[in-house]
This record gives structure tokens, C-alpha cells and sequence, in this order.
């Protein structure tokens, strides 16, 4: 077996037999970690707490997770209880390098505190950044070089949003808004042919490793992944630059405005999410994928523009004046 593989199940056993207690703390913190929290904490952030902190945020974390499902696939590294069944603590079903856990924390946490700039949001952000990885190898759900490589991609991410909002976020909100939105259409149609072409040089698995069994599902959950990732930055793009324009909705109001906000948005958004998973097949795939890209675009969409209009339209949020047409070429 590799040295590194081994090094990484010899982690893994050496934490859960030292900190046997911990095992539910650390099952805490990786429940942390999951995408579903992280996108039922966008629109809270959106809606109802700082549009423009949320706006920025969501986007970020939507690109993240695309980066992070074409890198999965294209390394195929297994976990390390696909290794050692012992380990398993956790349930997870794709490849394990990078850690997705890992990567979003470190974004997400770090975004939150520089955004924040307070004590306690650094002190959480490092605590979490800390945790987090170690959660994922006592977990037994990914090796040290796993979160090794989420930490650091993560970190990547949002020094590419930095690069982005100091040198052409300015220039790009004056863009009239049919560059805007063609923009926002060729970002996930670039991402995707970049995966395709990514599929296309590293060709079928390797079905002879020890983990062989894993691999159809981890197989399909990436590819499903992958057209999630792509659809919600495909319907975010789009909600988010038709808001600035058409919309302008604020996030000022009383508590229990704001509260109602959300209630109403997230559950709408869980009616979209669950009643479309419902309705449209898991199968065929030349079916199911086209299908999941419509359910994930038209969850995004109304998270990011037809619930603020809504909103607005129920007296539940105030709509900032249209300022005037400024534009350039």
C-alpha cells in the first residue's frame, strides 16, 4: 500500500483510539460541514442578516463546491474506510481528495471573518479551520493529504474572489446588463467544458484496486455532484445580477420581518428542492441529469431573485430606487 495511504489510516486509528469520546463532538463538526447547512445558511445571510455579505458569499461557495467536485473526479482517491471498513464513522459516497468539509469551512469561515472583522469571528473561523480537518480523519472519512488539499484549495478560492473584487468587480457592476448575464451563463458553460475535458483525458476508472466496490456509486454521486455544482452557479449568476437591476431589495426591517423572510423563502426553496426530486426520474441518466440541472437552476433562481421580489411584493422588504442607466462599453 502507498506510505501515504498508510499514514493516513494509521492517523485515522490513532485518533479514534486515543479520543474514543470524542466521537460525537467530532460527528457535530463535520454535520457542520455539509453542503445542506451551508445552503440553508446562505439565504439566511441573503434575506435577512446582509444582502451584500450574502450575495458575495453564496456565490463564492457555489464556484467552490464546482472546483471541488471536478477535482474529486479527476483524482479518484478513495477514503480511508474504503481501505479499512473499522473506520467508518461517517456516511460519505464520492472520492475523498480534496476535502470538501475542509475546503468550504476554510472559504466560508475565513470570507465571514475578514467581511466581519470582529474577535470572536476569527477566533471561531480558526477553530472551525482547525476542527474541521481533524473531524474528517478521526471520521475515517478522508486521509491527512485530503484535507491537506481542501485547506489549500479553499484558501485559492477566496484569494480569487479577492483578485476578482479588487480588479474588475467595479468595471463588470457598469457592464450593461446583457453582458452581465452572458457572464453569468459562460462561467458554469466554461467550468463544465473544462470538467468534460478533464473526463475525457482521465478515461474510466481503474476497477482493479483493492476498492474497486466504491466505485460505480462514487462514480455516479460525482457526476451528480458536478451537474448540482454547475446548475446552482448557472441559476445564481443569473438571480443575482437580475436582482441588482430589477429588483434592489433590502435587508432592513424589524426582526420579525426578517424572520418571516426566511421562513417563507426557505420553505418555498424546500418545496422546489424535495417536490421537483420527487416528480423528476433518478433514471435514465441522459434523462435525470438535464432534470437535476433544471431542479437546481430554479432552486437557485428563486433563492436569489424571485423570493426578493416576493418579498418586496408582500411588503416583507423595501426595494432601494432604481438609481438610473449607467453604463459602459
Amino acid at each position: 500500500m502507498d506510505a501515504l495511504l498508510q499514514f493516513g489510516l494509521d492517523a485515522s486509528h490513532w485518533l479514534q483510539s486515543t479520543l474514543p469520546q470524542m466521537d460525537a463532538f467530532f460527528k457535530f463538526i463535520s454535520t457542520l460541514g455539509l453542503e445542506e447547512f451551508y445552503l440553508a445558511l446562505m439565504p439566511l445571510i441573503y434575506w435577512s442578516v446582509n444582502k451584500e455579505m450574502g450575495r458575495a458569499l453564496a456565490y463564492v461557495f457555489l464556484l467552490s463546491n464546482v472546483f471541488n467536485n471536478m477535482l474529486k473526479h479527476a483524482f479518484r482517491e478513495p477514503r480511508p474506510f474504503w481501505l479499512d471498513p473499522t473506520l467508518e464513522r461517517f456516511t460519505d459516497f464520492g472520492y475523498g481528495m480534496p476535502s470538501g468539509h475542509t475546503q468550504f469551512t476554510t472559504t466560508i469561515y475565513l470570507f465571514l471573518a475578514i467581511w466581519i472583522r470582529r474577535r470572536w469571528m476569527w477566533l471561531l473561523a480558526t477553530a472551525l479551520i482547525i476542527l474541521m480537518p481533524l473531524s474528517r480523519v478521526y471520521l475515517g472519512s478522508h486521509f491527512v493529504q485530503d484535507v491537506a488539499v481542501g485547506f489549500l484549495l479553499g484558501l485559492l478560492v477566496l484569494g480569487g474572489y479577492y483578485f476578482w473584487e479588487r480588479r474588475y468587480m467595479t468595471g463588470f457592476s457598469k457592464r450593461i446588463l446583457g453582458q452581465r448575464l452572458l457572464t453569468a451563463v459562460a462561467v458554469p458553460v466554461g467550468l463544465t467544458a473544462v470538467y468534460l475535458i478533464i473526463r475525457l483525458i482521465i478515461g474510466e476508472p481503474d476497477t482493479t484496486v483493492a476498492w474497486a466496490s466504491y466505485i460505480p456509486v462514487a462514480e455516479l454521486e460525482s457526476l451528480e455532484g458536478m451537474v448540482t455544482a454547475v446548475a446552482t452557479v448557472l441559476g445564481a449568476g443569473i438571480g443575482l445580477v437580475l436582482e441588482r437591476t430589477r429588483i434592489r431589495f433590502l435587508v432592513d426591517g424589524p426582526i420579525w420581518q426578517r424572520a418571516v423572510r426566511y421562513l417563507l423563502g426557505i420553505v418555498v426553496a424546500g418545496v422546489i428542492w424535495a417536490g421537483l426530486g420527487q416528480v423528476f426520474p433518478d433514471e435514465p441518466l441522459w434523462l435525470a441529469l438535464p432534470l437535476r440541472l433544471l431542479r437546481y437552476t430554479l432552486l437557485t433562481l428563486w433563492v436569489t431573485y424571485y423570493a426578493p421580489w416576493v418579498f418586496v411584493k408582500l411588503k416583507l422588504a423595501q426595494a432601494k430606487p432604481d438609481p438610473g442607466i449607467e453604463m459602459t462599453l
